[in-house]
């Protein structure tokens, strides 16, 4: 259900062309930090299975792309968070945008919440996926579509998310050969969900 969320949010956002206070505001926030908590889960589903019946290295890399994963929901996570606060306690978006500036000005805040932290997310998810095609536990386009889900969003924008959150939903799902040969673990993470690791230019999550 994760990308499914990702992509609920994407596509609310495209319906609220002044970027909230409001409803599709805090409707599409809902469903990003949802997806996002979800993907938590996953990251240790994917974990397991690079653990499985594996040696020491395998066990310490699995551990480090889990770490990193999990740090960088927690980072998204904060970030959801605070656009909701944000979304409630304002009246218009200029109103947003002073709070949004406030907070992202207090030490630490910006690299924690909105740069260096989301960046994680990507980085733990790539690691632990590659490490499964590696593995042969599931096919190497997998962790390409999953490149590719960055990519779009990276190149394009929160706009292109909807198509992101489709990208990783194919990569994440149990389909083709690898459904009935990939362990348990990896099949359940379609229930994963993820965001972008930084706010467009003038805030962040819009």
């Amino acid at each position: 259900m994760g990308p499914l969320c990702m992509t609920a949010y994407g596509l609310i956002r495209l319906t609220d062309p002044g970027h909230g206070p409001g409803p599709a505001w805090s409707l599409g926030h809902l469903a990003l930090l949802a997806g996002v908590l979800l993907f938590g889960q996953v990251m240790l589903g994917l974990r397991r299975t690079a653990v499985t019946g594996r040696g020491r290295v395998s066990r310490a890399f699995a551990g480090v792309g889990a770490t990193l994963g999990l740090l960088g929901v927690a980072a998204v996570t904060a970030q959801a968070a605070i656009d909701l606060l944000v979304g409630y306690a304002s009246v218009d978006r200029a109103t947003m945008d002073a709070l949004f500036e406030r907070i992202q000005t207090l030490p630490g805040v910006t690299p924690a919440v909105y740069t260096v932290g989301p960046l994680l997310f990507y980085v733990g998810l790539l690691l632990l996926v590659t490490q499964l095609a590696a593995l042969r536990a599931i096919a190497i386009w997998r962790p390409l579509a999953i490149v590719a889900g960055v990519a779009v969003t990276a190149a394009g924008g929160l706009d292109l998310m909807p198509l992101s959150g489709l990208l990783f939903l194919t990569a994440l799902a149990p389909l083709g050969k690898n459904a009935a040969t990939a362990p348990q673990p990896v099949l359940s993470s379609v229930t994963s969900g993820i965001s972008r690791p930084a706010r467009e230019a003038g805030s962040a999550t819009t």
